[in-house]
């Protein structure tokens, strides 16, 4: 007999207790359609394979940090905070369009004691995971290619989880909003400069000073700041700003999630 029928019965199990049912739930969706996770994988391995090794033998070392570093180990930590980012608005925006508005999936949900807090915390959640997922097997990549330098990068999953949770609870509550596929395109035009601009590939410093501070405010540029200096071992208390600019989205993206997705699906 199946013992996972009465952990859904009643409300007595705390919310976080609750909305781990849904992660559950995506982990044995996700048996059969494990190629869907591998692959969004492959994409921040590719650009560091060909720009980061490839100019690498161009550029040679930067200085970072007030000492030299390889380009090639400049430029993995913060395609290791894009991964973290793609993996976990992955399932923050697309997928959870398609259960919201397609196929309808929270409404046999919400037949279930989970409330829409509970939807939105565990879909977080299951971002998250994704976005952590992607960022360790990257860090592996790095470890493999002598790109990590020191174990001081064992800290980037901790700034890819907090990466993941603020982009997956900005992602989605900018999807609650969303009416068609088409609207996804102003999420592509929003990601494709802030990635380019965001220093992962050249210093901040090469850019002229009113760009400097544009791409200081975007937050892809704050996960690849913790990042790169988890990586470099450059660690101070001036990192507390661009964690506390990230815990702040997360915290305001999983208000806006759970009050939209309360009014969309109780409606």
């Amino acid at each position: 007999m199946s013992t996972r029928v009465p952990i859904l019965r009643g409300r007595t199990f705390p919310w976080s207790m609750r909305a781990w049912r849904l992660v559950e739930r995506n982990i044995y969706v996700y048996r059969r359609e494990w190629l869907l996770i591998v692959s969004g994988f492959f994409e921040p391995v590719f650009y560091l394979f060909s720009i980061g090794v490839g100019l690498n033998h161009l550029v040679g070392s930067l200085e970072v940090a007030g000492r030299s570093v390889p380009y090639t180990a400049f430029v993995a930590p913060g395609l290791l905070a894009t991964a973290a980012m793609n993996g976990a608005l992955m399932d923050a925006t697309f997928n959870l369009f398609f259960k919201l508005k397609i196929s309808k999936t929270y409404d046999a949900v919400l037949a279930t004691p989970l409330g829409p807090g509970d939807v939105a915390l565990g879909e977080l959640i299951w971002s998250v995971l994704r976005g952590t997922l992607y960022a360790s097997c990257f860090l592996l990549v790095m470890a493999a290619t002598g790109t990590a330098t020191s174990w001081w990068a064992l800290l980037c999953i901790p700034s890819a989880v907090l990466m993941g949770a603020a982009f997956g609870a900005v992602g989605m509550s900018l999807t609650t909003f969303m009416r068609s596929w088409q609207d996804f395109d102003l999420v592509s035009l929003a990601l494709m400069p802030m990635f380019l601009f965001s220093a992962t590939f050249y210093p901040i410093t090469v850019y002229p000073g009113w760009l400097q501070g544009v791409v200081k405010a975007t937050p892809l540029y704050q996960g690849v700041l913790l990042s790169r200096s988890a990586a470099l071992g450059d660690l101070h208390a001036n990192l507390l700003v661009p964690a506390l600019y990230l815990f702040v989205m997360l915290v305001g993206g999983l208000t806006v999630a759970t009050a939209r997705m309360r009014r969309l699906v109780l409606s």
